[in-house]
Order: C-alpha cells, then structure tokens, then sequence
C-alpha cells in the first residue's frame, strides 16, 4: 500500500504517530490564555484519531502534562509515552479498543528539564527522551505498563531535541538545538548497542537542527536545519533558506549523502516507504517541499502549500 503523508500544524517536535491499529495520536502544547486572549499558555491535551474512519476523526482527548510535545506509541500498539516540555514529565497511556487510558508519569525531578520527544527502541524494552532543559538524554525502561526512569543519562550537546531511532535498533540519531546565536550546531549518534547506550559521535551542521527521521531500512537518516532562516533578515546570521542533509549510516558512523535547499524555518521531515521521497515542513512559508532522493543526489520536485506554519509531521507506511 502507498504511504499516507499525515500533515500537523502548530506542533512540534514530532506529534503525529500511527499504531499497528487503526488510529493515532497528537496534541496541542499550546492553547489561547484564557486570561489574556492575546497569548498563548501551555495547554495540555492528547488527542485520538481513528484512521479507519472516512474521513479520519478525532474520537477522543486526553489530559498529559504541561505542553505535550514529543509522543510515541511502542511497536506493539499498546503504550503512548508523551513527553511533557513545561513540567519535567513523561506521561503513560495504554492503548486497547481505540482507548487512551492514564497509566502514570515518569518524573525527572526538575520541572524546568523540558522534556522534548520520546523515542522506542524496536524491542518497545527501551525509550529514551530528549530532555532540552538540562541538556540530558535519558533512558527509560518499559515492562509492560510499567515505565520508570533508569537514572542513567548521556549527554550528547546544547538543548537536545528531536531523536531517531533506527528500525533496526542499533543506533539513533538526535539534534541538539544550540542557542541560537548562529552558531553551528550538532547532531549526535547514540550507539544503542552498547548497555547503557552511550553517545559516540557528534557531527557538526548547520544552525538550530530540528528534525531528524530514518528511513524506513535504516540506512539513512534525514536531518533539517534551520539555517539561520527563522531570523530577520537584517541579521547578519540570516540565510533565505533551511537545508535538509541526508546523512549514511555505516555502523556509528555517519557520513554526508546529499543536501539541498527548502523553505524558511524548517521543521520535521519524513520519507516515503521505498525511501525515495522525503517531505521537509517549512513554518515561514507554509509548505512541505518535496525531494526525490537516488541514494546519492536530492532533488527538489514540488511544494505543497498548506493553511498553516507547518510544524510537526509523520507518516503511516503501511
């Protein structure tokens, strides 16, 4: 079956994920303060999707923490472990019958720690979440229902923020933000064969790195960096636009397949299921660019425009 391109709006990093099932999951981090309807305030709700219905439709919402951000549903369908950015915290839900069903929460102890996306390994034994607060990557075990906080961590750079793993369960990839100051910045390699997984290299790219997928035969990872393209353009660290690297896995190692250009403000990325074409999200222009990529070129081959800053994206590749 053809891959279906699941597109979200004001979302970040990493909302959308389809389970084995017929549905899915999102949230919103953010919602109008009701105090002040000029602002924004942290919001806290996860929504679920049933992807068999014509057309697909939100069936219910659930309460997390302050400002889900990052989620992810194990590979057995049963678990949904969302990383909550403003209190330090990881929710758990179960999943059976098209139910989300509050199970806890894996506390850091630091509600400033920033939680920012939460990954499987693809035995579902494992997760690990980026936490951008306090720079720290940790490891979650998983039993079942029951999800606790190893206590042990690694520390790849500044601000981590979204992470991969790869479906073949040795290594993953994450970005680690900076600060912002047109700095260049940093993507890291966890060795997940290594007990703990440890990080093992550090590579460097452009400004602010934001997404970062695999592809569906792990043998790539596709990145996105902002390049300086969310900032005005007086700025001397101004670029016009983001750049998408695709990077070769070989072993730990990574190494620079292709790159190319897309629109302002970069965001997430995915790929189709044969790997061939990858969609990067632009939140300035509005867009998803289309690339075909041979393994060795990418090429820019359309631009779908959207209604609104396109912030978060994954897809169902079955």
């Amino acid at each position: 079956m053809a891959s279906h391109w699941l597109p979200c709006r004001f979302s970040r990093p990493l909302p959308w994920h389809k389970s084995p099932y017929p549905r899915t999951t999102t949230r919103g981090a953010i919602k109008i303060d009701p105090a002040d309807p000029k602002k924004t305030t942290a919001n806290n709700q996860v929504s679920v999707i049933d992807l068999k219905a014509k057309p697909p439709a939100v069936i219910a919402t659930v309460e997390a923490g302050a400002a889900p951000s990052g989620l992810s549903i194990n590979p057995a369908g049963t678990l949904a472990l969302v990383a909550n950015r403003n209190d330090g915290t990881v929710s758990i839900f179960t999943i059976a019958n098209k139910t989300l069903t509050a199970a806890g929460t894996v506390d850091f102890g630091n509600p400033k720690s920033g939680p920012s996306h939460v990954a499987f390994m693809p035995d579902g034994k494992t997760a690990l979440v980026t936490r951008d607060g306090d720079h720290r990557i940790s490891v979650l075990s998983v039993d079942g229902n029951k999800v606790e906080d190893t206590k042990k961590f690694m520390v790849a750079g500044f601000r981590p923020y979204s992470i991969s793993i790869s479906p073949k369960g040795t290594v993953a990839v994450l970005t680690n933000q900076g600060g912002g100051q047109g700095d260049t910045d940093m993507i890291s390699v966890i060795d997940l064969k290594q007990n703990p997984p440890r990080i093992v290299d550090t590579i460097a790219v452009e400004q602010i790195p934001e997404g970062a997928t695999m592809s569906p035969d792990g043998n790539y990872v596709a990145v996105t960096m902002q390049n300086g393209s969310n900032k005005p353009k007086a700025h001397p660290n101004y670029h016009k636009g983001s750049v998408l690297s695709i990077f070769r896995i070989n072993g730990t190692k990574l190494t620079l397949a292709a790159k190319g250009e897309f629109g302002a403000w970069g965001q997430g990325v995915v790929w189709s299921k044969d790997g061939k074409t990858l969609l990067a999200q632009s939140m300035a222009d509005k867009s998803l660019d289309v690339f075909s990529f041979t393994g060795r070129a990418l090429k820019k081959t359309d631009t779908i425009k959207v209604n609104g800053g396109a912030a978060g994206i994954r897809t169902a590749l079955d």
